[in-house]
């Protein structure tokens, strides 16, 4: 499998995400807040992800900038355990990601983080066997 991230993997749907936020199972687990959302959908691809990083926290765009790349590098390069699951139950995940620490992260502290929000996911999921 490739590790790419492209357009139709991000989600940018507004009425996906209004109804993630209206209807959207949630978890903390720090320093993101994870929304999520199954549903059945005919899809190139089992998940969608958004990663969002406050303005009030991080008022300089660079800040921001740099937490969503490291948080989307980091999901990159793990999400294909997640895709594995979806693909054998045929669902889909709307995810979104907001970061909700005060402090900036380093790639490797993402990189578990993400990881753990990927299991936690698989499990909510119930792809474990």
């Amino acid at each position: 499998m490739k590790q790419t991230f492209t357009k139709a993997e991000r989600l940018c749907s507004k009425l996906l995400i209004e109804r993630l936020f209206e209807s959207g199972h949630t978890f903390n687990l720090f320093p993101f807040r994870v929304i999520w959302l199954m549903e059945k959908r005919d899809s190139p691809f089992p998940a969608q992800i958004a990663f969002s990083v406050p303005k009030r926290t991080f008022s300089r765009a660079v800040d921001r900038n740099l937490l969503k790349r490291r948080s989307r590098e980091a999901y990159r390069k793990n999400k294909f355990r997640l895709y594995e699951c979806l693909k054998s139950q045929d669902q889909f995940l709307a995810v979104i990601l907001i970061y909700t620490a005060k402090e900036k992260i380093l790639y490797d502290v993402a990189e578990n983080k993400i990881n753990q929000v990927i299991d936690r996911l698989i499990k909510e999921a119930s792809c474990v066997k």
